[in-house]
């Protein structure tokens, strides 16, 4: 029997993530990327065509700690780790699927990550990002609304362009949040972000226009994307991020700020007025609680400068 070639077993990796991991299209390219990276790292190795047939030979540990050491003066730890995740999940598959009789990777240790602390606005600065975007232009008003729904709720920035409006139930005060892994989980949402939303609900007619062609769209409608752009369509988390990037230095704001960032603002406020810390994972989306504890760190600086300036023995 033939063995299958590189291609043959990335297209039933892929099938596999997509059908019984629910992978997002995200995941999907920065696992098929870091693939593709190894096997060609591995064709140099053995110069041999990448649609060969894949050989035993390519799958031993020398041959992985090579390509692990290749990437050391490129590539930051955290990405290496995430290439070591993507290769052991690989041939996990593999050997599940009888294609290797043993994993490769099961006793190469994954680099120690470099654990930078969380980038968080101060609350002045946050409520003077809030505050940068124009309420007398229907873009203006729409962006303070992304920005309002982005702290008030902790989103990541691909959750927040794939929210609906069927997903905020305005009685109830909470945003149906679908996370990664297709995950679903519900938030609360602020009376601020509230009203930013509905002044921006009424400016909607503006970005439908484009598409004012098609007698069926109705922006207001349940299953309408919330967020829209110029032409009428689901405005994309580049856009977004640029936006974010954009009103930070309108509002003279040195820090490097992202929606990330205001999603690191979110939790670090939370945790600062008390809130548990069980409840700010859920509240993200975490699937591990070891996630959220270095909101910790940030909360543990700031307090060990508190007691440096105040305590006259410090």
């Amino acid at each position: 029997m033939t063995a299958p070639s590189v291609q043959e077993l990335l297209d039933r990796y892929t099938t596999y993530l997509r059908v019984e991991h629910k992978a997002s299209a995200h995941t999907l390219r920065n696992y098929l990327s870091d693939l593709s990276q190894f096997f060609r790292f591995v064709t140099q190795l053995c110069e041999q065509a990448a649609a060969a047939p894949v050989a035993a030979s390519f799958f031993d540990s020398a041959t992985i700690h090579a390509f692990l050491a290749s990437l050391h003066r490129r590539n930051r730890k955290s990405s290496i780790g995430r290439k070591l995740s993507t290769l052991r999940s690989f041939f996990r598959f593999l050997l599940r699927e009888g294609i290797i009789e043993r994993d490769p990777t099961l006793h190469i240790a994954s680099p120690k990550k470099d654990k930078p602390l969380p980038v968080y606005l101060p609350v002045d600065d946050m409520f003077r990002l809030l505050d940068a975007p124009p309420v007398n232009t229907p873009a203006g008003v729409r962006d303070r609304a992304i920005l309002e729904v982005l702290y008030s709720c902790g989103l990541r920035v691909s959750e927040l362009v794939h929210l609906n409006w069927e997903d905020i139930d305005t009685n109830l005060e909470v945003v149906r949040v679908r996370g990664k892994g297709n995950k679903e989980r519900i938030v609360p949402i602020g009376r601020k972000a509230l009203e930013a939303l509905e002044r921006y609900r009424a400016q909607l007619p503006v970005f439908a226009a484009p598409k004012r062609h098609q007698p069926s769209l109705d922006p207001c409608a349940a299953t309408a994307p919330v967020f829209l752009n110029r032409r009428g369509g689901r405005l994309t988390t580049r856009s977004i991020a640029r936006l974010v990037t954009h009103y930070a230095k309108a509002a003279g704001i040195a820090l490097k700020t992202s929606p990330h960032a205001l999603r690191h603002t979110f939790a670090t406020h939370l945790l600062d007025a008390g809130a548990d810390l069980r409840a700010i994972q859920e509240l993200l989306g975490h699937a591990s609680l070891s996630t959220t504890q270095k909101y910790t760190h940030v909360n543990l600086d700031r307090l060990m400068q508190v007691y440096d300036k105040a305590h006259p023995r410090a």
